[in-house]
């Protein structure tokens, strides 16, 4: 079948032309219009349920809806985990399903679920449930700040207008405003007048829901026609409300005016955003789903532009968090990365081959390439920095397939045959060793397609890439590459050139006659080939050797490499009730003392609440300040900065300060990460503490937190019930009251024009009046006059809850650290394991505590990587006894995969990186796919060899000889198009420019060491030591041989 096609295509070579020109065009314009972004856009198996009732504490949280919504959770199939969280004012669950779920039935089975369990749910929640998908795609991709000394009302005005003219983009899918606040209507009730006009507190509020309402009078119909009957009763304006009679006594009517003040405002502050210290607004956009990055965002732009010639003097706008710059950034570095790989490929090429067999071997690179990409945007996948990189460490792989042909067919044609002959030949004499090759290599990475969790989703770009472009080469190999061949060879050979002379030796003449590299090398193989027991017994030795330098010598192991960042964080951490204006001016010093720091563009602070009640932000986190940096070359490193920040502010009294630096890859929060949970709440604080001890007794970390409560104060009050139920008074009652000196109390809500939302309507006790002295001299209208508070109601001091988390059903509190500069993640959480280990006995048995963030997923990602290339061993071996028939010809060949992982070793050691579970684990597995290449063919060589040479040894050493250039070839093609990687060097060939260490090129270098260091040694292994592994068996047959003649002739004798 293979043989037929290759005929085919050789007798339709113009049809072959015309199919390839198709593939270039088709793939350069898919490449055009695919959509582009920085990381991969992937499902992340997370579903979020909210729920919200205003004023609830953490531990009613807990009671009432927490636990009710968990219990209906569990039975939900495929859910890995549920942790929660109750805070003051509500809740959430949040669900981790096992990977490779089925998102849209997961969200059909947890809606179901909440349904299921809205009636255990209290009735006065302000709103239904929300549940909500976690996905790469719904973060924002551009924040839109605007910012200016103007009116807050002025500012979010101009925001709400510019969020509507956004979300008209068709490839936006929504746009969330940061720092909009939320409008209300304020009725200002005056104590006195309501005393004295006798109000109650239910009267008011009976009469807001009576006249407030929709009422539908029906129609009236008779002989003359038909005609509907309306009762207008909706509020429509503030005039309307403040019209509202609410007591009348005989003539007189006293209305809402006579009582109470009214202005339109907005809700109480929780928090405040502002842009290099100037007030300001954030509109979060988010694209669709499959929508192109950096398109979308210069749709965004240039709205804002138009719009901004419409604002007011003295407003500001500036874009932060853009993902097009970033993506940009990196799709020009990467591609100047694969210009240089191509160009440092081709120049070997030339200098081995020749100009014309160089330029055949280089139709392989643009047609796999294309193809690939044309692939990816047929199914629906995207361009990210992990199918570029993908798509720099196949051009080594993708033109070997092509050199061995091309090799091939040059030597044929030196030998006097023509360009088709040659070609063609060479075409079908090739196929099925690069068949088995390319089919090893794609055995290597298929296992990557079914990792597991982020990890894996992240990762996966690149297998699937890999996958798409190596099946290409084949087809280039095998079909369009001889064709051109076939067409563009260069002519025959002089016979009396060194190079027919030297093919001559090397095929059918005396080895001896070999001279320059080649005769060298044959020379030196043939000295080994004679020690071949002595050559693998030293290699052997030299694995265990290297294994053990590297377990006294290496530098660890790390879960993901630290790249450059281009945001970072400054925390503030303080204690203490603090208001939210305490706060601001708080963050406010240290913005004073930063906003002068080199290196950033923009500062941007989030006051008050940080995040969204998210694990990963300490309890105690009063605000925050994300620096956005200037490129990477025209400032110092982000650790100096950071540095720097820590220095100016360390002097700040009652405040901690923690930066963070911005996590590239899949994110998993600090280094360190332990939980402690149990059934009994109160045995997990003493157990925090004693690891809290451990921590310091340890040392090496910094910026150390637990999820313990903050110290402060939650105020109680006890009403006595029976007390109350003399003045006719209950626990409601009691509430809306309390809530008029409080939040508010809201009475009812309407719909003015222009606005898009219903507006609350609240009643509040003038500004003056809510203080703590106020609540405890509140005075209830009753039957019998207005009563104090007091009778009936104490009040009491505790200690505040803060946040409640639980995992698995069980309270959880968590210790979460960073390590020093300089000290290795995984060296230091080893350290914590003993110390756990040593006092075992401090540790109460109905107490658990596991390590989770960084270290679990390491240690998840270790476990799946090591079963990885393990399954990938035993696919090659499957394709290798099919291929050569033999167990011990596959057995060579593993053989040199797993020796291939000493010069991985040894290349951490040199360089002084720790060897990285992501990326030096996923190098050694592609590694595997690699090594396996030059062997197949080497031994696909032998093979036919030993059936003509007179002896094994001459077939061995004539093996050598022939494969040694392409073998070398290959090898050379392979490293060369990674070396950019390795030493992290840019050339951007347009600019003219040279630079080293660009955070592109910081993501790639573990993984591309660990394959250049890895495969420069295998080669070693393939043109020295698999020969010798050839001989062996020959060798230890003679040697037995010779030990039972000489046996023989002693007894003889």
């Amino acid at each position: 079948m293979v043989e037929g096609t290759i005929n085919a295509a050789f007798i339709r070579r113009r049809t072959v032309l015309s199919v390839l020109i198709m593939i270039i065009v088709a793939g350069f314009y898919a490449y055009k219009i695919i959509p582009k972004e920085s990381s991969p856009d992937i499902d992340i198996p997370l579903i979020y349920i909210s729920m919200s009732i205003e004023g609830i504490s953490p531990d009613d949280g807990e009671r009432l809806l927490l636990r009710p919504m968990e219990q209906e959770m569990t039975d939900i199939e495929g859910v890995k985990e549920i942790t929660s969280s109750a805070y003051q004012g509500g809740g959430y669950v949040l669900l981790e399903f096992q990977a490779g779920f089925d998102k849209d039935k997961a969200i059909e089975d947890v809606q179901r679920s909440v349904d299921q369990a809205r009636p255990k749910l209290p009735d006065s929640m302000d709103t239904e449930p929300k549940v909500t998908e976690v996905n790469f795609s719904l973060f924002p991709v551009v924040a839109v700040m605007l910012y200016g000394e103007i009116p807050q009302r002025t500012l979010v005005e101009v925001g709400r207008r510019l969020q509507d003219e956004i979300e008209g983009i068709p490839s936006v899918l929504e746009v969330n405003i940061a720092g909009d606040r939320e409008d209300l209507v304020e009725i200002i009730l005056e104590p006195e007048k309501i005393e004295s006009y006798g109000l109650k507190g239910d009267e008011i509020l009976s009469f807001f829901s009576a006249s407030n309402r929709l009422v539908a009078a029906g129609a009236l119909q008779n002989e003359t026609g038909k005609f509907a009957v309306e009762v207008p009763g909706l509020f429509e304006t503030v005039d309307d409300i403040l019209a509202m009679p609410v007591l009348s006594v005989d003539d007189s009517t006293i209305k809402l005016s006579d009582i109470a003040t009214i202005k339109k405002t907005y809700k109480d502050v929780e928090s405040y955003a502002r842009i290099n210290g100037k007030p300001a607004v954030g509109l979060n956009v988010v694209k669709r789903t499959g929508e192109n990055v950096i398109d979308t965002i210069d749709a965004v732009k240039q709205v804002v532009s138009e719009e901004a010639q419409n604002w007011p003097d003295g407003l500001e706008y500036s874009f932060i968090l853009d993902n097009s710059d970033t993506i940009k950034s990196r799709l020009i570095d990467l591609q100047n990365n694969l210009i240089s790989a191509i160009l440092l490929v081709m120049i070997v090429l030339v200098a081995f081959l020749g100009w014309r067999a160089a330029l055949l071997v280089g139709i392989a690179v643009p047609g796999a390439f294309l193809s690939g990409v044309l692939f990816l945007y047929v199914t629906g996948l995207t361009v990210n920095v992990v199918v570029l990189f993908a798509l720099i460490m196949s051009i080594g792989l993708l033109v070997d397939g092509a050199v061995v042909v091309v090799e091939y067919a040059d030597r044929k044609m030196i030998e006097g045959k023509t360009r088709i002959e040659a070609y063609s030949e060479a075409s079908r004499r090739m196929a099925w060793p690069i068949i088995s090759s390319t089919f090893t290599t794609l055995a290597a990475f298929s296992p990557l397609l079914f990792w597991p969790d982020t990890v894996g989703e992240f990762m996966k770009f690149m297998p699937l890439t890999l996958i798409a472009v190596l099946a290409s080469s084949l087809f280039m190999a095998l079909i369009f590459v001889p064709v051109c061949g076939s067409l563009l060879g260069r002519p025959n050979a002089d016979k009396e050139s060194p190079q027919y002379k030297a093919l001559v030796a090397s095929e059918t003449g005396n080895l001896d006659e070999l001279d320059g590299f080649t005769g060298g090398y044959v020379h030196f193989l043939k000295f080994c080939l004679k020690r071949a027991g002595l050559i693998i017994a030293g290699t052997i030795a030299l694995l265990i050797a290297v294994f053990v330098l590297y377990a006294f010598k290496g530098n660890g192991v790390e879960f993901f490499p630290d790249i450059e960042p281009e945001v970072a964080s400054v925390l503030v951490h303080a204690r203490g009730n603090l208001s939210i204006e305490e706060k601001s001016k708080i963050i406010s010093e240290i913005e004073a003392r930063i906003l002068d720091e080199d290196g950033v563009d923009v500062f941007y602070s989030s006051i008050g609440k940080v995040g969204n009640n998210n694990q990963d932000v300490a309890e105690d986190v009063i605000g925050q300040i994300q620096m956005e940096f200037k490129e990477w070359d025209e400032r110092d490193a982000a650790r100096v900065i950071l540095e720097r920040v820590r220095e100016k502010t360390k002097d700040i009294p009652g405040v901690k300060i923690e930066t963070r630096e911005d996590e590239a890859g899949p994110a998993s929060g600090k280094a360190v990460e332990i939980e402690v949970s149990s059934f009994t709440p109160a045995a997990i604080p003493p157990v925090i503490e004693s690891l809290r001890g451990g921590l310091d007794e340890i040392g090496g970390f910094v910026d150390v937190e637990d999820s313990r409560p903050l110290p402060g104060i939650t105020w109680k009050l006890d009403v006595d019930r029976a007390q109350a139920a003399k003045f006719g008074l209950n626990l409601s009652l009691v509430g809306q009251y309390v809530r008029l000196v409080t939040n508010g109390l809201e009475v009812s809500e309407y719909r003015p024009d222009g606005s898009d939302d219903e507006i609350d309507i609240v009643l509040r006790y003038p500004q003056d009046e809510r203080t703590l002295d106020n609540l405890d001299a509140l005075r209830i209208e009753t039957n019998q006059g207005p009563v104090p508070i007091g009778n009936f109601v104490s009040r009491r001091a505790e200690q505040s809850v803060g946040t409640i988390n639980r995992s698995k059903q069980r309270r959880v509190l968590t210790i979460k650290a960073d390590v020093e500069e300089g000290l290795n993640a995984a060296a230091q959480i080893t350290k914590i394991k003993e110390w756990l280990a040593q006092n075992q006995s401090a540790i109460p048995d109905n107490v658990r505590i596991e390590f989770r963030g960084e270290d679990e997923d390491q240690r998840e990602a270790q476990s799946f990587l090591i079963k990885a290339f393990i399954i990938a061993l035993f696919l090659m071996a499957i394709i290798l006894v099919t291929q050569f028939n033999s167990f011990y010809h596959a057995f060579l060949i593993l053989f040199a995969v797993i020796m291939s992982t000493i010069g991985v070793m040894l290349g951490l050691i040199l360089l002084g990186q720790p060897f990285g579970i992501i990326m030096s684990g996923v190098g050694v597995i592609a590694l595997a796919g690699i090594v396996v290449n030059n062997n197949i063919v080497l031994i696909d060589t032998y093979q036919i060899l030993e059936k003509e040479a007179p002896n094994r040894f001459e077939a061995v050493l004539r093996t050598g000889a022939q494969r040694l250039r392409p073998v070398l070839l290959t090898t050379a093609t392979t490293i060369l198009g990674l070396i950019p990687m390795v030493l992290q060097l840019n050339i951007d060939f347009i600019a003219r420019e040279i630079s080293v260490g660009a955070p592109s090129t910081q993501w790639w270098v573990q993984l591309s060491t660990a394959i250049v260091f890895g495969l420069s040694f295998a080669t070693l292994l393939t043109l020295i030591v698999t020969p010798c592994a050839l001989l062996l068996p020959e060798t230890i047959r003679k040697y037995f041989t010779n030990k039972k003649k000489d046996k023989s002739e002693k007894e003889a004798f």
